[in-house]
């Protein structure tokens, strides 16, 4: 099941390949990555999902589909555990397959507290280094 969290992405059509990052919640998906911002909808049904998405490019480059400065993507998916693989198509580029791989980015728990305090710094505590004679 694909589940609400922050994805990492990697994707690639025959023309190049890239990473980003995307964010799942209440059907909604939305991301980036160093050329492209992306939002659309997706839909869940057991280990299965689609997903319509329009990207549109925030700075220069190259797409994973050529130079295209918007693209709506039709993608079908499975997801096991963390992992969930997918491929789609954009309206704009008939007949190229775009693959990708998802990931589900653990929360990394909160450090914990310290329960003794540190002792204060005194540096006539530090080892003394011998005299050298000149």
């Amino acid at each position: 099941m694909l589940k609400d969290g922050t994805y990492a992405a990697w994707f690639k059509t025959p023309l190049g390949q890239g990473t980003g990052i995307a964010h799942v919640t209440d059907g909604k998906i939305c991301g980036r990555d160093g050329v492209m911002t992306y939002s659309g909808t997706c839909a869940v049904d057991g280990d299965r999902f689609t997903a319509t998405i329009v990207t549109k490019k925030h700075a220069e480059g190259q797409t994973v589909f050529g130079s295209d400065d918007e693209l709506k993507l039709t993608l079908e998916g499975t997801c096991s555990g963390k992992i969930a693989r997918f491929i789609g198509t954009a309206e704009q580029f008939p007949g190229v397959v775009l693959e990708g791989t998802l990931i589900l980015s653990e929360q990394q728990p909160p450090a914990p507290e310290p329960t003794a305090s540190l002792p204060k710094f005194d540096p006539s505590k530090l080892p003394k280094l011998p005299k050298r004679s000149r």
